[in-house]
């Protein structure tokens, strides 16, 4: 069995999650009303938000390990009141 790291690319595996990201936006909703709705929506929401964060990864494969580095701070200027990622 050849090894899962044989041409493998961390930066196309990100570049899929971004498009999965962009996918999600582009799916529209079932004909669905009340608490399934919501339910359906929520989900939307978190698949975004996880495809997105993937998808802004910097990935890097050394020595068979798979590294995503994620960078959460704020962007400088923007309307963030939070602390995530200050020192």
């Amino acid at each position: 069995m050849a090894a899962v790291t044989e041409g493998f690319d961390a930066e196309e595996m990100v570049a899929r999650f971004r498009e999965r990201a962009a996918a999600v936006r582009r799916r529209g909703l079932p004909p669905v009303e009340g608490a399934e709705r919501q339910m359906i929506l929520h989900q939307m929401q978190l698949d975004f938000q996880d495809f997105a964060m993937l998808g802004d990864a910097v990935g890097s494969l050394e020595d068979g390990i798979l590294t995503l580095r994620i960078d959460l701070r704020p962007a400088p200027g923007s309307s963030d009141s939070s602390t995530a990622g200050q020192d």
